[in-house]
């Protein structure tokens, strides 16, 4: 391999690898449709993707045909959420497209790091709205038999397909935005990247709101996003004082961006404990339920949703302090990427919470 690499380039061989690992698993499916595509990617894939868009618990394949799963459908059989097999197949696609990222930073010559974090935050947020249209979409099925956004589109705002469609918009517009830069039209490239991102939030919560506004299955609770966002903000300034006051070397490689990345677990913690908890004191019908399974497993053992929120900011304050002044001198190029993935696993899902019991889906 280091033999190829030196000879083509590892960005060729990355390329190289992408291609004939998509080629060679579209080749199996159409010579071996029954065992590949079926048994294999539709049952562990695409089949709990299906069962999401529609709000079942299992779908079956049913000949071609996927039904909600009963006593006289025919397998196989899938539901929503990850599996074993699942996780084998993104866990490698996630690392490609990590390498990937690496090199499209290299290619664009990207050095401010920092600055991109920082434009890149609205991203966070348009992530965890995108995926609150879907639920939407659900809550319509479920109320008038039709989905709104029908299959295959609405299979690309649910997990973890929706994690492909974020990061495809991202990237261009990290390109975009770099261009505009490298061409002078704007003085710095995080700019027209925040603009760009801060939009597409916008147009995101419109479709929203007008959902609440227009639909019988969506509502609008405009308490639940303050309390979540105040109690966040809370959370995150008592940490953030406790630190500089009992171990101030702990921020000193993250500085600021340290507020980001506890405030982004903050929202997710204090989201869950509101959604679970307390959405009936807000108006909503009936609290929410846990859709990760951590979550479930921390409700189920401790009968409550706020030892989440200790979780959260514990693992928060952990990567603080993990992401020392060393790291960001020797490999700040990795360091800020994997900030970006840490801020975007909190927010991501933190908003969907807190947006999901704001508009009742």
């Amino acid at each position: 391999m280091d033999e190829y690499i030196e000879r083509y380039g590892a960005e060729r061989v990355w390329a190289a690898t992408v291609v004939l690992l998509a080629a060679g698993v579209a080749f199996a499916a159409t010579v071996f449709p029954q065992r590949v595509y079926v048994d294999f990617i539709w049952q562990y894939y695409w089949g709990p993707v299906v069962a999401d868009a529609h709000g079942w618990g299992c779908v079956a394949w049913n000949g071609g045909t996927p039904v909600e799963c009963g006593p006289a459908t025919t397998g196989p059989t899938a539901s929503p959420g990850y599996t074993f097999v699942s996780y084998a197949g993104y866990i490698p696609t996630l690392i490609l497209m990590s390498i990937g990222v690496i090199f499209l930073i290299q290619r664009l010559e990207i050095e401010r790091y920092r600055a991109g974090f920082y434009g890149l935050f609205p991203f966070f947020l348009f992530g965890g709205a995108l995926r609150v249209v879907e639920d939407t979409n659900v809550a319509a099925y479920r109320a008038t038999g039709e989905l709104p956004i029908d299959l295959p589109w609405n299979g690309f705002l649910i997990s973890p397909l929706i994690y492909f469609t974020v990061f495809a918009i991202t990237v261009l517009a990290v390109i975009l935005s770099v261009k505009l830069d490298r061409n002078d039209v704007v003085s710095g490239y995080e700019y027209p990247l925040f603009a760009i991102g801060g939009g597409l939030l916008t147009v995101t919560l419109a479709y929203l709101g007008y959902t609440a506004a227009t639909a019988e299955y969506a509502s609008f609770y405009p308490l639940l996003p303050l309390a979540t966002l105040g109690g966040a903000t809370v959370a995150t300034a008592l940490t953030w004082v406790a630190i500089q006051q009992f171990a101030p070397e702990l921020n000193r490689g993250t500085r600021y961006m340290g507020i980001v990345v506890i405030w982004a677990h903050a929202v997710d913690g204090v989201a869950n404990v509101i959604g679970l908890d307390y959405a009936t004191y807000f108006g909503l019908p009936a609290n929410l339920v846990p859709k990760h399974p951590i979550n479930a497993a921390i409700v189920d053992a401790a009968g409550a949703a706020w030892p989440f929120l200790l979780v959260k900011l514990a693992a928060a304050v952990l990567v603080v302090w993990l992401f020392n002044e060393e790291f960001f001198e020797e490999s700040p190029r990795y360091a800020y990427l994997f900030m970006i993935i840490v801020v975007a696993v909190g927010l991501g899902p933190g908003t969907r919470d807190m947006l999901r019991a704001t508009f009742g889906v």
